[in-house]
Formats: C-alpha cells, sequence, structure tokens
C-alpha cells in the first residue's frame, strides 16, 4: 500500500489503501488548507515530475532543494563532520540520483528536524540510510508516520556529533529547534534554523512568527527568550529554511537587533 504525501505540507503518511481524509499539519492554524481543497501524491509519483539540485554553501555545508518547486519548497542542509554527515532538515524527494549523491559525500549518521513543517519523508531518509532520526518530544503528537528511526529527544539540547548540536527555541512551534554548527562560517560558528528563526530576503534581518502564511505573531516575550537562548551561542552565520536565506557574517548582532525590532512594534512600542 502507498503511503500519501500532502501535496500542501508534503508531509508522508503511514500505508493505507486510500488518501488521508484530512491533513492535521495544514489544518493546524500554522499552515493552511488551500483553497482548491487537499490533494495527496505519492513518493513514486514525485520522482517521475521532480528532481533535485545541489548548491555548496561552505565547504562543509551543502543545500539540496527539490525543483520545481514542490510543497513549501523549502531545502535540507548536509552538514559534513569528521563523525559523519547529518541531514538538517528534510524534502519530500527521495531519488535514486539523491542517494548516490549523499552516499557519494559519505552518508549519513544523523537526520535532524526543526519543527513538523519539515517532517516531509524523514521515514524515507531514515531508513534508507538506516540512522536516526531525530525531532523534540514536544512535536511528537504531529507525527503521522511513526517509525522505530524516529529519535525523541528531550529538554533543551541535544548533542548529534562533536560540534553539532540541537537547541530548543520554541516559538514557531513548542519543540522548535535550531542546529549549532561550532565549525560553520570557518570556525566563527553557524546556525541551522529552518524558520523557527526566519532570515529575511534582504539576508540582513529575521522574523519570528507562530505562523508565517496566515501572519499570527509571536508574544513579544517569547522572542525574547528566543534571542536570550541563541546569545549564549558563538556564531557567525545563520543559513534559514529556503534559498538564498542565509546571513553569512554578523548574523548574531543582526538577530539581536531583529527581535529587537519585533518586540517594539508588537509591544506598540514604536511610532508609525
Amino acid at each position: 500500500m502507498p503511503h500519501f504525501i500532502c501535496q500542501t505540507c508534503t508531509i508522508q503518511f503511514a500505508e493505507a489503501e486510500t488518501p488521508p481524509a484530512r491533513c492535521p499539519i495544514c489544518e493546524d492554524e500554522r499552515q493552511f488548507v488551500p483553497a482548491r481543497g487537499q490533494a495527496w501524491t505519492t513518493l513514486a509519483a514525485l520522482r517521475g515530475g521532480y528532481t533535485n539540485g545541489w548548491r555548496q554553501l561552505e565547504p562543509d555545508l551543502l543545500a539540496v532543494q527539490s525543483y520545481p518547486a514542490l510543497g513549501i519548497n523549502q531545502r535540507a542542509l548536509l552538514v559534513r563532520t569528521p563523525a559523519g554527515n547529518v541531514l538538517w532538515d528534510c524534502i519530500a524527494l527521495l531519488d535514486a540520483a539523491t542517494e548516490t549523491v549523499v552516499r557519494a559525500l559519505g552518508g549519513l549518521t544523523g537526520i535532524a528536524l526543526s519543527h513538523p513543517h519539515y517532517y516531509s519523508t524523514m521515514v524515507e531518509w531514515g531508513r534508507a540510510f538506516g540512522v536516526p532520526v531525530w525531532l523534540h518530544a514536544a512535536d511528537r503528537a504531529h507525527v503521522v508516520r511513526p517509525d522505530p528511526c524516529l529519535r525523541f529527544w528531550e529538554g533543551e539540547t541535544q548533542a548529534l556529533a562533536p560540534g553539532l548540536d540541537l537547541h530548543r527555541l520554541g516559538g514557531h512551534f513548542a519543540g522548535g529547534a535550531i542546529a549549532h554548527w561550532a565549525a560553520g562560517a570557518g570556525g566563527r560558528g553557524a546556525l541551522l534554523s529552518g524558520d523557527i528563526l526566519q532570515v529575511m530576503p534582504d539576508r540582513r534581518h529575521l522574523g519570528f512568527m507562530r505562523s508565517y502564511p496566515c501572519l499570527i505573531p509571536l508574544p513579544p516575550a517569547e522572542v525574547r527568550r528566543m534571542a536570550d537562548r541563541c546569545a549564549a551561542l558563538e556564531f557567525e552565520a545563520i543559513y534559514g529554511a529556503f534559498h538564498e536565506r542565509e546571513i553569512i557574517a554578523g548574523a548574531k548582532p543582526a538577530l539581536a537587533a531583529s527581535a529587537a525590532r519585533y518586540c517594539a512594534w508588537v509591544a506598540g512600542m514604536v511610532e508609525p
């Protein structure tokens, strides 16, 4: 039986003879169901109409993204470490070419997810490479395809490899996480943020929302807490969820200034 995939958010469901009646990820207030209604596909169908492209962002950091645009159109990031490669976030398309590229780069030792919007076909990736898929336990209820490869971490931090750690920030989702990569940005440190910290198109500012498509803001106190957590980390760069959404220098002061700007406006402290 097929594992149906939601065409809007690309989350993959447990196997079934017929498509699900609904997608709880899209029905949640942080996402949306298209006006035309929910539609479904399968990994086999995606392999017939899409391909993955790669970009090198740093010597040990690569981005992979599907073409044409698929679902939310996020990218996944592959971090190369001396202890093995880790995939950050997930995209729906896993095909033979992508497996070949990843194995040629040394395979994977683990996969980590920022939040449920990018769970996608995470179980397919975990099974294909025989590795654990790390996601925060606070978001367990959003899993629609349970599998033994899933590892639910708890608390505020989780080590993935030497110099590569997960940090729970919350905000967008209760278990919303970022990854801190100490060797990134030439040893000055980098954050892999998904859209828990949303890099803006100018690549100089960041945004913070409960829902980006539905424009639901976060409380200023929550954003201040998130910014304070990040201030305790050393980093020069932030790599976001989408193509050309990265701040490659000065990311730490950019995050602090963006959080202050956001909090001032949402709290009504800034005159128009």
